[in-house]
């Protein structure tokens, strides 16, 4: 076992201890989202957007790869074993799984999606209004399985993790004409917030109290922006950075509005762009020492089907790397973040 390893276990140890000396009343963990906290659901999918074979998965328990976008578990996966609840998140359309599954913790994340529904269709995945049928879907469920006065009290003691975002600008807006020519970037920012003011209140208006409105990286820094920019040498692309913190303002507003509108909710704002930019900064301080391109293939150009396990040039150690693909991070990348939202903006709920 790696030191990094050992480390991570015993942060995660010590957030267990506080979690069970101060009472944590989260019984459940509920995940919204894209391919950042895609647990599987892809799987069941007519779509490019998997990950569901090697090397993917090549560093989770029995080197599977389950369809989540990294070599290990995902951010996610870490905060529901913060809680002291289980390992990792089940994605809800996995047929191995069933209820019982899914009464402490579910995934409904699709790759590939985002706010805006036609984001979704680019790639065939599951739009976020189909996710909250889903979450409709699953409470149906849960009551039969848990009784009407256990499951309403699940629910609203549940934690709702919403991470979703990135796509909406790097696969749809910056690429396809529809959007940019309809919508200044502003308006489309506005446009986009509109979208998750309207889903979290569906959310509470559903049950759920304990909400987590997660914002964009610093996606002018993601290896495949990186790759594309090489006319200022294969730097961040600092205008896309200037966006998601731009978007990201917006969304710490919406949440101090939702806070104050939804009577009783604790709706909470995740910032992972500042913690991510300070890894990309100074990485080795984190024990990284790719930053730049991602671990699997040449890592400056593939995901999904792109980064197989036939690939010469994917590392031997995924530990070294921030990211995993041109895309996503690695499973410690999703710890470092994971312990960063159990210590600021989740620690409310601990």
């Amino acid at each position: 076992m790696s030191s990094y390893t050992t480390i991570s276990w015993i942060l995660l140890l010590q957030i267990f201890r506080l979690a069970v000396e101060t009472g944590a009343k989260v019984p459940a963990i509920i995940v919204f989202g894209d391919s950042s906290v895609d647990a599987g659901n892809n799987n069941q999918l007519s779509t490019i957007a998997k990950s569901n074979f090697e090397p993917y998965g090549r560093d989770f328990t029995g080197g599977l790869p389950t369809g989540r976008f990294s070599n290990g578990r995902i951010a996610t996966d870490f905060i529901s074993q913060a809680f002291g609840i289980k390992p990792t998140i089940p994605a809800y359309l996995d047929p191995m799984y069933s209820i019982k599954d899914f009464a402490t913790g579910v995934c409904f994340a699709s790759a590939g999606t985002g706010y805006d529904n036609s984001t979704s269709n680019v790639l065939n995945v599951i739009p976020l209004w189909k996710q909250l049928e889903y979450l409709k879907d699953y409470q149906k469920k849960l009551r039969t399985y848990q009784g009407n006065e256990l499951a309403t009290s699940t629910l609203s003691e549940a934690l709702y993790l919403i991470s979703i975002g990135t796509n909406d600008y790097l696969e749809n807006y910056y690429v396809f004409p529809d959007q940019s020519s309809r919508f200044t970037i502003t308006e489309y920012q506005n446009y986009l917030v509109g979208i998750a003011g309207s889903f979290i209140r569906e959310i509470y208006h559903l049950g759920g109290r304990k909400i987590s409105l997660g914002s964009l990286p610093p996606m002018g820094c993601l290896p495949l922006e990186r790759a594309t920019n090489f006319m200022s040498g294969s730097s961040c692309r600092n205008n896309y950075n200037k966006v998601a913190m731009d978007f990201n303002a917006k969304l710490k507003g919406l949440v101090d509005q939702l806070r104050v509108e939804l009577v009783g909710s604790k709706v909470v704002y995740s910032d992972v762009y500042d913690k991510y930019y300070e890894v990309i900064e100074n990485p080795s301080a984190y024990g990284f020492t790719n930053v730049a391109v991602g671990c699997c293939a040449t890592g400056s150009f593939e995901m999904g089907y792109m980064c197989d396990r036939m690939n010469p040039f994917t590392c031997t150690d995924a530990s070294k790397y921030v990211f995993w693909d041109a895309f996503h991070p690695t499973e410690k990348m999703n710890s470092i973040m994971a312990d960063n939202a159990m210590k600021t903006s989740l620690a409310e709920f601990v």
